[in-house]
């Protein structure tokens, strides 16, 4: 048995303000023939030239808008992949545009271009045994870490979960702070939020190492700088989030989340509850497993005035509380990472069925 992981990072990094215009110049050299790079975008960037027109199509390569009404399912990323296998056989690589959800969706088709079954199937810890088509991560909102990830996570009929494997990572990100400039206020704080939380999660957990600590301290380092420190939110506070969020991945590369993650799966998968702001919901009420940590939580969401919604479990039946119990439980390594080996002594169903009936 090997005594330590050999997991795998991002292939190739580009970072800085106007990078996005190198796009075609890194992608040309991956480009197969005439199979087609598919750029997986999201719809809110439907009609929006400023974006859309910079993005390099040649030959057979085709957008593909994608909805963030709700996060990735594994029947859209089925759906997705079984057209462009119909439309183009195969196909140069997937490229992502988007925040967390539209670069785990790249992930998963890219995944899904090269692999049998449904994305169902891989739904767990290396269950994924063949490399998936060349994909690239390009960020338009920063904070969930997905474009360092080795997880893709989705909403599929049984859990919510990640596909989590040594092929998932992207090939090539693209870190650009100028694509995140100007997003809703709402939306940044949630995705900041969860770089903040994985850092507090990682660094407090029993799977930390130097490695992770050193990458943890730096991110919730800059998450501090930027929502408690500065009164105005600025290019710098794009460029040290952005970095943030960098960080903050890899802080869990070699580590790993804890409660508010474990907790939230189960409310996105009966609820739909996205997962930013579903941490955040679930994270205001962790003082019992976090509490300098959720002190400086709510110093934030004071500071930058966010609505945590409130009441969200309060007409759900016994069967509803079940499902998503279940959910939370299968969460093994999440939870051995907050409490140790035996977590179960301490997260009990009525344990969980507790703090849920906060929220």
């Amino acid at each position: 048995m090997t005594a330590f992981k050999n997991f795998p990072m991002v292939k190739m990094v580009v970072y800085g303000r106007g990078s996005f215009a190198q796009t075609a110049e890194i992608l040309a050299s991956q480009r197969k023939a005439d199979a087609p790079f598919i750029f997986i975008v999201d719809d809110f960037f439907q009609g929006k030239a400023e974006l859309i027109n910079r993005i390099p199509l040649e030959g057979k390569d085709k957008i593909v808008f994608a909805s963030t009404a709700d996060e990735p399912k594994t029947k859209q990323v089925d759906a997705i992949a079984k057209e462009l296998k119909d439309e183009f056989g195969t196909v140069s690589g997937v490229i992502g545009i988007g925040g967390g959800s539209m670069l785990d969706l790249a992930k998963a088709v890219a995944l899904m271009m090269t692999n049998p079954g449904s994305s169902a199937d891989y739904q767990g810890w290396d269950l994924v045994k063949v490399p998936g088509a060349y994909h690239v991560g390009i960020p338009t909102l920063s904070g969930t870490g997905a474009e360092v990830s080795r997880t893709t996570v989705l909403t599929g009929p049984e859990r919510k979960l990640g596909m989590n494997s040594d092929y998932t990572p992207f090939d090539q990100i693209i870190l650009d702070p100028e694509l995140i400039k100007g997003a809703p206020k709402n939306q940044r704080f949630y995705t900041g939020m969860d770089c903040y939380i994985h850092c507090i999660e990682s660094l407090t957990g029993t799977y930390l190492n130097t490695f992770s600590q050193s990458y943890g301290e730096k991110a919730l380092e800059l998450c501090e700088e930027i929502f408690l420190k500065k009164d105005v939110w600025d290019d710098d506070s794009d460029d040290k989030l952005m970095m943030a969020s960098y960080h903050g991945g890899m802080s869990i590369a070699y580590s790993q989340v804890g409660v508010a993650h474990a907790v939230s799966y189960g409310l996105g998968f009966l609820l739909g509850t996205k997962h930013g702001i579903g941490n955040c919901i679930v994270f205001d009420h962790l003082e019992e497993f976090y509490p300098d940590g959720v002190r400086d939580f709510k110093a934030m969401v004071d500071k930058h005035e966010i609505h945590i919604p409130k009441g969200i479990c309060a007409n759900l039946t016994d069967e509803q509380f079940d499902k998503m119990i279940d959910v939370a439980m299968f969460m093994a390594p999440l939870w051995e990472n907050a409490l140790g080996k035996n977590w179960k002594d301490t997260i009990t169903r009525k344990k969980l069925r507790e703090m849920y009936e906060k929220m």
